[in-house]
């Protein structure tokens, strides 16, 4: 409950109302000076104001403004023109590698003429098998073509008297008959026995291992002691004419634009040597694995040839005009390659690009671009398209 007090004037009328006496405040004053100087900045405020709400024009929306915008380096790249070369690895072979084996029937080595490394002539003796049973053999059959023509001549001389012996009426012209089949019976195996003597010696002859072609000597699989036969594998490999080759391997689109006849250099690994060659074949099968294929390119010899070596190839692929960037600026993703490029707004573009070969003063652009482009040079992969960036042109 609320009691009002109340106060009336009786219970008044014993207080002095008389104040003659006593001190008041005074109000502060504030100096002159002080009231002048702020009105004075409160005009210069308001025509600030003034000035950049006329003079400003329309208001910079937020995402405009580009102060906080990244700084990127782009190049206009142009075209030039660029020399082709492409480098392919692979692998050293002989052009024409010959298996020599056993071509008789074999037996006991004796002796071998050549080892790896040396050249042969067509028809050397590489290597001397044991033939001395054959070599009986042989004397034996030319001993039955002595029996043969013994025959031949005693079958011949009783023909000759039973033909004088017709007109006296003392044998038949049956008998001569008879007498006749008897010589040439006898005379056909005289030519059966030269004829199988003639084979033996031929048989005789090929115990021998002997130089198919001239050439050189890459492998040797036998020893003296040894002993081989039909189903021995190659005693021998030989380079025919010496001859050698790389076997370069080249990717689908390289081998399409490869004609033969292509001038080759070629470097084998751990020489500072470099030979020159060409493509004389081109795979006609492409490795569905690896979407490869093999260009042989032919060598002459030469002893840091060594088939089973590797080797790099360095063909010339002609000249183009092209867009050359640094591999900074190329980038690539599971779509394909890409460079980014900046509009006359200021803002990022993804742009898809083909690249072809890469040189010593970057990746050759062959599609995407007309090298007029503002191309972000580093860094483009932290941008994203349609950003807004400060492009800064990269100085020579």
């Amino acid at each position: 409950m609320n009691y009002e007090t109340r106060i009336l004037a009786e219970a008044a009328d014993g207080v002095s109302t008389d104040f003659t006496g006593a001190r008041t405040l005074a109000t502060p004053a504030v100096p002159r000076w002080l009231i002048v100087g702020g009105l004075g900045l409160f005009g210069l405020l308001l025509a600030i104001a003034a000035y950049f709400a006329l003079a400003g024009g329309e208001p910079v929306a937020v995402g405009d403004d580009r102060s906080q915008a990244p700084s990127v380096t782009v190049v206009t790249p142009g075209t030039t023109t660029v020399t082709g070369e492409i480098e392919a690895p692979g692998t050293l072979a002989a052009r024409r590698p010959m298996p020599v084996g056993v071509v008789g029937e074999g037996g006991q080595v004796l002796r071998v003429t050549v080892d790896a490394g040396d050249w042969v002539q067509q028809g050397q003796v590489l290597a001397v098998i044991d033939r001395s049973v054959q070599v009986q053999q042989a004397e034996a059959q030319s001993a039955q073509i002595e029996v043969a023509r013994a025959d031949a001549n005693l079958a011949q001389a009783n023909l000759d008297r039973a033909q004088q012996l017709v007109a006296r009426g003392f044998v038949s012209k049956a008998d001569i008959d008879r007498l006749t089949a008897v010589r040439d019976s006898a005379v056909a195996r005289v030519k059966v026995a030269e004829a199988q003597l003639r084979e033996q010696r031929a048989r005789n002859e090929r115990l021998n291992i002997y130089a198919p072609a001239s050439g050189y000597v890459l492998q040797r699989s036998v020893e003296p002691g040894q002993t081989v036969g039909g189903g021995t594998g190659p005693l021998f490999t030989i380079a025919r004419d010496g001859e050698m080759e790389l076997l370069a391997q080249l990717s689908e689109d390289q081998l399409a634009r490869m004609p033969k006849g292509t001038t080759v250099t070629v470097i084998p690994t751990g020489s500072d040597k470099q030979f020159t060659g060409q493509i004389w074949q081109l795979s006609p099968v492409i490795d569905q694995a690896t979407r490869q294929g093999i260009a042989r390119v032919a060598l002459s010899w030469a002893p840091e040839l060594r088939p089973g070596g590797f080797a790099t190839a360095r063909i010339s692929s002609g000249t183009v005009t092209a867009t050359v960037l640094p591999s900074s600026a190329v980038l690539a993703d599971a779509n394909g390659s890409y460079v980014f490029v900046i509009d006359k707004d200021n803002k990022a573009e993804r742009r898809a690009i083909k690249t072809g070969m890469v040189t010593e003063d970057g990746v050759v652009v062959m599609e995407g671009l007309s090298g007029r482009e503002r191309v972000v040079l580093r860094a483009g992969g932290f941008l994203t398209p349609g950003e807004s960036v400060n492009p800064k042109a990269l100085k020579s």
